[in-house]
């Protein structure tokens, strides 16, 4: 097989995938309404302002919060588990890479095998700062409604709740990105088309209308 066409399609596949991330930045920054990143921080922050005005909410506040907190531990739990199975793969890949440093094929599994990790590094980060920030959030929502505690920290855990909602948002995208880098790992050609599979499938994802639910 080729080894220069291994790496074509391996650039490829994260060529795809970074330009779409770049073109979504630009767009949030041009129409944030339109996209669900942006729509559902709103609504996290709109979320804790409504019942932070209702008496009696805090219960349902903390409930709400523990169930966000939930999920995005069991993001980080699957990327730890990635990660772990990742670095049992590392060894037969850097013994054939080390043992013969002419083996093209040989170090472009290695590349793979590092951006696998990255990703899902990168994704056990952004979940555990999550859970880190809906934690925090978790007390300021238990706080009495009508409390001057309460009062002082309300703002403070709208923006944690803005915040942690992103970062999970950011652990469950760089667990999604991993796909087409294990397509890649499995055969070189296959990775492109993986990558356009989730692309196209985020693009559906990523599109909201606040004004049409």
């Amino acid at each position: 097989m080729n080894l220069d066409g291994h790496w074509w399609a391996g650039g490829i596949t994260l060529l795809i995938m970074l330009g779409y991330e770049v073109r979504l930045i630009f767009l949030q920054k041009q129409h944030p309404d339109q996209l669900a990143r942006s729509a559902h921080a709103t609504l996290r922050e709109d979320w804790l302002t409504a019942v932070s005005a209702l008496k009696g909410s805090e219960i349902l506040a903390v409930q709400t919060l523990r169930n966000s907190v939930m999920a995005a531990t069991m993001t980080a739990s699957t990327a730890v588990l990635g990660l772990i199975g990742s670095v049992t793969l590392a060894f037969p890949i850097l013994h054939n890479a080390h043992s013969s440093t002419s083996n093209s094929d040989a170090w472009y599994q290695v590349a793979l095998l590092l951006t696998l990790m990255f990703l899902l590094l990168a994704s056990l980060v952004s979940s555990t700062m999550a859970v880190r920030f809906y934690n925090h959030a978790g007390f300021v929502g238990g706080m009495p409604v009508e409390s001057e505690q309460r009062k002082k920290w309300n703002v403070l855990g709208i923006r944690y709740v803005r915040r942690a909602g992103l970062l999970y948002s950011w652990g469950i995208r760089h667990l999604i990105m991993v796909a087409p880098i294990l397509a890649s790992i499995v055969h070189p050609y296959a990775g492109p088309a993986a990558s356009i599979v989730i692309v196209s499938s985020l693009y559906v994802f990523d599109r909201t209308d606040i004004s049409n639910p």
